[in-house]
């Protein structure tokens, strides 16, 4: 398992790097598209949805949706961040009192649909921050693997009070709080090699501790349709890695509204 994901690691990691930096426009547009599809076929069997013709209906469909809004000139705009951001306060709602409210998305048309305000504004949220540079982009992608980091290693040193047991028992207060800390440290280094304002790096911590916590929830929120669905990986796409979605299911909630919360304050 080890030398599979070491495999899989080494072409991945570079070919993710090359299409997120080394692309820009239409060409950034469709390799973020393509990433976003391949989840979505992942999202369409945690929906509930097995054989391969009906997984590929809602696949089709975001296309479609992605294709309409790039064709219209609204592949960057906020108003598919901000059904995220609607989204996401509804997808923490459920997280939080699982499997208490579990009758209120465990149809199969309401887990596509949560799928739609999950995906699309991620796409969305990655065109935003390619078109204002590559900092950005880079800093949220750092924000999400450092806090990750930060959260195994101090769950695992000091980790006592669980997060959320019945969703995802290894998830630890303590680490949550280890994770933050390593993103604001970050957003501070960011901010000095960005010569950020005070009132500019004030606004970058506080936007740094809410995307980070919200990323938590990405994770969450995946672990709790995988538990609904008894699947241990989202698929097997990546060898030794699982599925698209458990590569970007903290991505999905950091991006977009990062890339809302960006436009608001601190700079590009």
């Amino acid at each position: 398992m080890l030398k599979q994901r070491i495999i899989t690691a080494a072409w991945l990691a570079p070919l993710a790097l090359a299409g997120l930096f080394g692309l820009s426009g239409s060409a950034f547009s469709a390799f973020t598209a393509a990433i976003v599809l391949l989840a979505a076929w992942e999202w369409a069997n945690l929906a509930g949805l097995e054989a391969g013709y009906r997984r590929l209906a809602p696949v089709i469909g975001l296309g479609l949706s992605m294709a309409l809004l790039g064709l219209i000139g609204q592949h960057q705009a906020s108003w598919p961040l901000w059904l995220g951001a609607l989204g996401w306060l509804l997808n923490l709602y459920w997280v939080i009192a699982y499997p208490e409210r579990l009758a209120q998305w465990h149809s199969s048309g309401m887990r596509l649909a949560m799928g739609l305000w999950v995906l699309l504004p991620t796409w969305v949220g990655f065109n935003v921050l390619r078109e204002t540079g590559g900092v950005w982009l880079l800093f949220v992608l750092l924000l999400v693997w450092g806090a990750d980091i930060g959260a195994y290693f101090v769950g695992k040193s000091l980790g006592r009070r669980k997060l959320a047991p019945s969703v995802s028992p290894g998830k630890t207060r303590e680490g949550v709080f280890g994770g933050l800390v390593v993103a604001e440290l970050l957003a501070l280094v960011f901010a000095d090699w960005q010569g950020l304002a005070f009132g500019a790096t004030l606004a970058l911590l506080a936007a740094t501790a809410v995307v980070a916590l919200a990323s938590v929830v990405g994770d969450l929120l995946e672990s709790m349709l995988k538990r609904h669905r008894g699947l241990k990986d989202s698929s097997r796409l990546l060898p030794g890695h699982g599925g698209v979605l458990d590569r970007i299911d903290s991505l999905c909630a950091a991006v977009p509204l990062f890339a809302l919360l960006q436009a608001g304050g601190f700079g590009a």
